[in-house]
């Protein structure tokens, strides 16, 4: 799992962190100014972080996913991937509210 922020003190190395928990809890803990950097997806990192963070069996973090439904997620994707373009709209205006966003 890629961390979402990466946080660089003035002084010192910087660390990942993989959730907005994580970033308050710096936040308290570490008063004195440091960059913040929010990754949106894996293109934003180039190779050495890709390594450090999600290809180095040593310090990448797994999340095992299980499927319920393996049709229905198949489906799904297909929809949200697909290049027809209306039903992808209806599907996200009919779930939008049930999103989980940062979580």
């Amino acid at each position: 799992m890629p961390p979402l922020f990466k946080v660089v003190p003035k002084k010192g190395e910087g660390i990942y962190l993989y959730d907005e928990k994580a970033l308050e809890d710096y936040r308290k803990k570490h008063k004195e100014n440091f960059t913040l950097q929010r990754y949106k997806g894996l293109g934003e990192m180039d190779a050495e972080q890709l390594w450090e963070t999600t290809l180095d069996p040593e310090r990448r973090v797994l999340k095992k996913v299980e499927i319920e439904d393996a049709r229905l997620a198949s489906e799904v994707t297909e929809l949200l991937m697909g290049s027809d373009v209306a039903p992808r709209r209806n599907f996200i205006h009919e779930h939008a509210r049930e999103a989980v966003i940062d979580a």
